[in-house]
C-alpha cells in the first residue's frame, strides 16, 4: 500500500497530457525574431562605412514576431532609406535575408548575408 493515489480508478480525463511549462510559455508568446551578434556585425561594418562617408546618419532596429528589421536613414526624421530584413520563414525558399529600398523594392534576397550585403558595395568605374 503506498500514498499514491490510484490513477486507474480517478475522474481523470483519457485525453490529458503534461505539458513542459517552458513549451506551454513558447507555444503562447513567441520570442521575436533577432539578429544574431555576427549578423549585427557584418550590418554594422557596413553602416560604419556608409557613415565615414556621409550617406547615412541614423539606423533603428526593430524585433517583431515574424521578422528582425535593421533601417537605415538619411535623416531620423524621414522614411527609412533601406531596410535590411531577416525573415526565418522564407530561408527555405527565398532566403532569410533581403535589403529592401524606400519605394519596398528589394534590391537583394539571399540565404547569407554578406552576399546580400554586397548591394552595398560600389562598382569601380574607368576614369579617362
Amino acid at each position: 500500500m503506498t500514498d499514491q493515489p490510484d490513477l486507474q480508478g480517478s475522474n481523470r480525463p483519457q485525453d490529458a497530457s503534461v505539458v513542459s511549462l517552458s513549451e506551454y510559455r513558447q507555444s503562447r508568446d513567441p520570442a521575436p525574431v533577432t539578429f544574431h551578434r555576427r549578423e549585427l556585425d557584418a550590418i554594422l561594418r557596413i553602416y560604419g562605412r556608409m557613415v565615414g562617408e556621409g550617406e547615412w546618419k541614423d539606423y533603428s532596429i526593430g524585433h517583431l514576431k515574424d521578422r528582425a528589421v535593421f533601417c537605415v536613414f538619411k535623416r531620423s526624421g524621414e522614411m527609412p532609406l533601406f531596410r535590411i530584413e531577416k525573415n526565418p520563414k522564407l530561408a527555405a525558399k527565398q532566403g532569410a535575408y533581403s535589403v529592401i529600398n524606400t519605394n519596398g523594392m528589394i534590391l537583394k534576397r539571399g540565404h547569407e548575408l554578406p552576399q546580400v550585403l554586397k548591394v552595398f558595395d560600389k562598382a569601380l568605374k574607368l576614369i579617362d
